[in-house]
């Protein structure tokens, strides 16, 4: 802006009221006799505890800030002309009205001597603009020196109507079949073979059940790698390279640790190198560790490949 509008010699000083008047009755709600008008889309009431987010938001978009009290119709009227002006500027700034009496810190902070007082806040910093209630006219084009200096500083963003229509709701979840559900509670209850005797039954009533096979591979994950020793298995595993429990327990604890890929490995290798059933026990660890990090997953998907490698 090429001045500061406070000191425009255009605009006069009418119906500026001293602070020192302060500490009248309570202030009238918004939208009740006495008050301002409803709040609009871009229009908040703002106190000391929403001013710190508010003054953050200047750095997205432009801020201007009134100064009221109810006691002073011309606030009233200053706050009517304001929301209109805010609402025919959709959004290029935030018209943020603060009830000087019920927050006297804000006031004080903006160095604020009457009622209504108007302040530009961009990129955190205050811009004082105006005291009293110009012509409309004179406002708006105060209003534009404000958008004027916003884009010179880049602050650029526009301002989401508090009316918009709300996002719509995320869909809920359909409940669980009920053998699912009992074995979802059991394991809220650290009921791990109660869990486990759900999956199962679910299995029987139909062998598809993904979901319940899925289910049942990470309790028996849970249940294996319970009480581990991690430094314990991990070094066995390390010392008998040849010993297939070792290798099926820290891959366990691998996938339980998230090292998806090394579990993988491991027991990939260990396929290539045992026969008979043994073989059979890693590969169908292989394949409950599998489901237990589901089937999409590419890991899983590439494991897959590898191991019929390793078998045929």
């Amino acid at each position: 802006m090429s001045q500061n509008p406070a000191q425009d010699p255009r605009l006069n000083m009418r119906g500026a009221v001293d602070l020192s008047g302060l500490g009248r009755p309570a202030t009238p709600a918004p939208g009740t006799p006495g008050g301002l008008p409803a709040p609009g889309a871009y229009v908040v009431d703002v106190d000391t505890e929403g001013f710190p987010a508010l003054v953050q938001s200047s750095t997205q978009h432009p801020v201007v800030v009134l100064l009221w009290a109810s006691w002073s119709e011309t606030s009233v009227s200053l706050a009517r002309d304001l929301g209109a002006l805010a609402d025919q500027y959709a959004g290029r700034l935030l018209l943020a009205r603060i009830d000087s009496e019920a927050n006297p810190q804000i006031a004080q902070a903006f160095q604020a001597q009457s009622v209504p007082s108007v302040i530009a806040v961009l990129a955190g910093q205050p811009l004082p603009l105006f005291q009293g209630a110009p012509p409309l006219d004179q406002v708006r084009g105060v209003l534009d020196q404000v958008l004027e200096a916003a884009a010179a500083n880049g602050v650029t963003g526009t301002v989401a109507p508090s009316d918009a229509a709300p996002a719509e709701p995320e869909p809920e979840e359909p409940p669980l079949p009920p053998l699912h559900q009992e074995a979802y509670d059991a394991i809220e209850r650290d009921d791990l073979p109660a869990a486990a005797a759900a999956y199962e039954q679910a299995l029987r009533e139909n062998p598809r059940d993904d979901m319940a096979r899925a289910g049942l591979a990470q309790v028996g994950l849970l249940t294996r790698t319970r009480d581990v020793d991690l430094a314990a298995v991990r070094r066995a595993a390390a010392d008998a390279p040849a010993d297939v429990d070792a290798q099926l327990a820290v891959a366990d604890v691998d996938v339980l640790g998230g090292q998806v890929e090394d579990a993988f490995a491991r027991l990939i290798d260990t396929v290539r190198v045992t026969f008979g059933p043994d073989r059979e026990r890693v590969r169908v660890r292989l394949v409950e560790l599998f489901d237990v990090v589901g089937s999409e997953d590419p890991r899983v998907v590439a494991a897959r490949r590898s191991l019929a490698s390793a078998l045929y």
